[in-house]
This record gives C-alpha cells, structure tokens and sequence, in this order.
C-alpha cells in the first residue's frame, strides 16, 4: 500500500513539472508585458485592445447596391478608412496611402484589404473608384461607427486609418496625417508575427 502511495505521488509530482513547462512560457510572457513593461514602444501605431471595441453589426451596401457586412473581410488583414463620398484631399492622401502601403508589402500583399467605409448618400468620384481600383467602398450607417471606432484627442475617425486583424478584432489606429513609411513597418511587423490572415 505504501508503494502505491509513493508511486501516486511520483506521479502528481511529474505531472505538476510537466504541467508548469508548458505553463512557463505563457506566464513569463504575461509577467513581462503586464508587470515588468516592455521598455520604449516599437510601434507606431496605436495599439488598441479589442475587447474595448468589438465590431458592431455593420450592415453595409456597396456601390452596385450589393449588401455586404464587414465582417465579411475577416481572413484577411483590412486597412480601414472612413469618409464622405466627396473624399477631400486628406481622404484622397489616406486611399493613396493605403494602396501604395499594400503594395510595398510584396508578396504579402494579398494578405491586405483596402476598406472605405462611406457614411453619407454622397456619390464617390468614378475617377477615384478607377485610381484605386480593387478598394472596397461599402456604405455604412454613420452613428454605429461613431460608437465603434475611436479617435484620438482632438480628431475625428475620419483623420485617422484603422487595422483589423482577421479574426475581425480591431487592433491598430494610425495618427491623423500617419507618415507612410513607418506605417509601412507596422504593418510588415503585425503580417511577419501573424500566422493567419
């Protein structure tokens, strides 16, 4: 009876280090995000934790008259932009932006959806659905943004581009006026360290 007691015991104690092998890298990778801090920030693009800003049902409708819903991107990475149909300037810099950033992906670029999301009944210029040809341009509901989205200080989501992952979390919102070419490492960042998408 003893044997089998220490036996048992044996046992449980393995089982434990086993179970703590595999345990120790999930906890030192907790430990050193949450408690000790990564040391000076390597993005730079706001990181946005997605369980604050779950995506709402967004029933939207292309400019054929197509319904689609956002989610229906998830799989791949999107590069978001919301704005009037009349696209000003600074909505003009954003589709460049994001088309050339998805370019200089390289081969990874197929990984990458460029979304515009319009939030008024303003006609969008043909001659921009043709410059950036194989954006998709959905007609959402203005108000349902407004509670999804946000922005920084003193801006307004349409100054700014968003990231979602695609597990379809909201996870990255770029400053108003972003500078491309550290944009462009952001996003070679998040494709390298994703195994999805």
């Amino acid at each position: 009876m003893e044997k089998v007691n220490k036996r048992t015991s044996a046992g449980r104690w393995k089982l434990f280090a086993v179970l703590a092998v595999c345990a120790a890298p999930m906890v030192f990778s907790y430990l050193s995000y949450y408690v000790i801090k990564p040391s000076g920030r390597t993005n730079y693009g706001t990181i946005l934790d997605p369980r604050l800003y779950p995506m709402p049902k967004l029933e939207g409708t292309l400019l054929g008259g197509e319904k689609k819903e956002l989610d229906a991107y998830n799989g791949k990475w999107v590069m978001l932009q919301v704005d009037s149909g009349t696209c000003p300037e600074t909505c003009q810099k954003k589709l460049y932006d994001m088309r050339q950033l998805r370019l200089t992906q390289g081969k990874e670029m197929e990984r990458v959806e460029r979304v515009w999301l319009l939030t008024d009944e303003q006609a969008v210029d043909t001659t921009l659905i043709r410059k950036y040809d194989g954006m998709h341009i959905v007609k959402v509901n203005a108000a349902i943004l407004k509670t999804w989205l946000p922005a920084e200080t003193d801006t307004q989501v349409s100054d700014h581009i968003y990231m979602i992952d695609p597990l379809g979390n909201l996870m990255m919102r770029f400053p108003k006026g972003a500078d491309p070419q550290k944009m462009k490492k952001d996003i070679a960042k998040l494709l390298r360290a994703s195994a999805i998408g």
